[in-house]
């Protein structure tokens, strides 16, 4: 049986004359934290949207658990992510937004999304509107969102934007925990301190093009 959840094969990704992913190949394993590190504009995002589906390639192909993007499913299953920063509504809860979004599926109850923001450490009771989250609450709530109905697979564009130093370590030890429970999970960061610490594979990402930049563990 394939161990590799993820298969991107030659992933190229150009807008005009302008090449953002240059002939990317790369193998994510499952059951493992997998990294990559990249400044602002290296690729590292272009490559997260083209695996989640919300970007097509313009050459190569992505499997996601045994389906190509784009022929077999538009966008994969069993995947939670944040990518860029999460958009919601302002002016309703946390729990307010995140069971909106979970109507859109309907897997999962006010049970399942309670435990969820408890996880991150958010009160999933308050009243409080989005709009008077702090930056680093939105990403907690984020993070929520793309764990809330349980996915196989997690992909986080820099997870640990907004957080302070007791948030970074409680989202360090959430996902070492998601990992133990056999999910895979796919981290971008400009922090490489965040990357080593967590991740089994570390990769960087620059002007496009991915290379493998160590084995942590």
């Amino acid at each position: 049986m394939d161990e590799n959840i993820i298969k991107v094969v030659h992933a190229t990704k150009s807008f005009g004359e302008e090449t953002v992913l240059k002939d990317v190949t790369v193998d994510f394993e499952k059951g493992k934290i997998h990294g990559i590190i990249g400044r602002n504009g290296s690729g590292k995002t272009m490559l997260f949207k083209c695996i989640c589906g919300l970007i097509s390639l313009s050459a190569g192909e992505i499997m996601v658990d045994g389906k190509k993007i784009g022929k077999d499913t538009d966008v994969p299953e069993q995947v939670g992510m944040i990518i860029e920063a999460p958009g919601f509504l302002p002016d309703y809860s946390g729990y307010g937004n995140l069971r909106l979004l979970a109507s859109i599926n309907n897997k999962i109850k006010k049970e399942t999304i309670f435990a969820a923001m408890e996880k991150v450490g958010l009160e999933p009771e308050s009243k409080k509107h989005v709009r008077k989250y702090s930056l680093g609450m939105k990403q907690r709530l984020g993070i929520a969102q793309a764990i809330m109905e349980n996915p196989r697979i997690l992909i986080f564009d820099e997870p640990f934007n907004g957080l302070d130093n007791q948030g970074v370590e409680d989202m360090r030890k959430l996902f070492l925990e998601v990992k133990e429970e056999g999910k895979t999970v796919l981290i971008a960061s400009h922090n490489s301190e965040d990357i080593k610490i967590l991740c089994d594979n570390v990769y960087s990402m620059e002007a496009g093009k991915l290379s493998s930049h160590e084995k942590n563990k």
